[in-house]
């Protein structure tokens, strides 16, 4: 448990040196991405004072449901198909993964509550990731009026794995542009005041681009 306090300890520290530099100063909330480690990892990081925790599949998230069941936030922070719906959607507190239509029907047929959903955006146009291109976020999030179930906190996305940071920088900001666009739309289903990105490579850049929820799995708990 020392090397996770001495962990979060050393990203809070970074965290707030990279709002400092860029003079910002929203609530940043870390998510221990614990779908890598096991059930005593991830009490640990619970006992540390980390109460947003990331799972990626069913099965992880219920075999940790087991053993820790308060003040948790879950979250699912994968891609769901919609088969698994049923499976999670009624154990989450948010998912950043809303990037299609029959995903959408399928959280409104199941959840028994409004589900606080982060949309996918793939603005860097990788093949090899889900989400919805910087052209469909827009129209997509307005197709959503009628979703009772659904409420639109943020937007969700993932930098290209590259160690060129104008490249990572740029895709915060347009993701924080498309935020700003959506939150003037005024909807009242999606207020957008979030934004979940940057992971253990590059919170601290995600943080200066504004993100308020940071996913770090390897740099916190392994």
């Amino acid at each position: 448990m020392t090397e996770i306090i001495n962990n979060l300890k050393c990203i809070q520290k970074k965290i707030e040196d990279a709002q400092h530099r860029a003079d910002v100063s929203q609530q940043v909330n870390i998510v221990a991405v614990t779908k890598e480690v096991d059930v005593a990892r991830t009490q640990e990081a619970f006992a540390a004072g980390l109460v947003h925790l990331g799972e990626n599949r069913p099965e992880g998230l219920h075999t940790k449901l087991e053993h820790i069941t308060s003040d948790v936030k879950w979250h699912y922070i994968g891609s769901l198909q919609t088969r698994k719906v049923k499976q999670v959607i009624n154990d989450i507190h948010f998912l950043h993964s809303l990037d299609r239509i029959s995903l959408a029907e399928e959280i409104e047929k199941r959840a028994e509550r409004p589900i606080k959903c982060f949309v996918q955006a793939n603005v860097s146009g990788e093949e090899s990731k889900h989400g919805l291109s910087k052209e469909e976020v827009i129209s997509f999030i307005q197709q959503l009026a009628s979703y009772t179930k659904i409420e639109v906190v943020g937007l969700m996305t993932m930098a290209p794995n590259t160690e060129d940071e104008h490249i990572i920088r740029n895709v915060f900001r347009e993701v924080k542009k498309l935020q700003q666009e959506v939150i003037a739309l005024q909807l009242p289903y999606a207020p957008c005041t979030e934004l979940s990105m940057g992971m253990s490579n590059d919170y601290e850049i995600a943080v200066e681009e504004g993100a308020t929820f940071v996913r770090i799995g390897t740099a916190l708990v392994g």
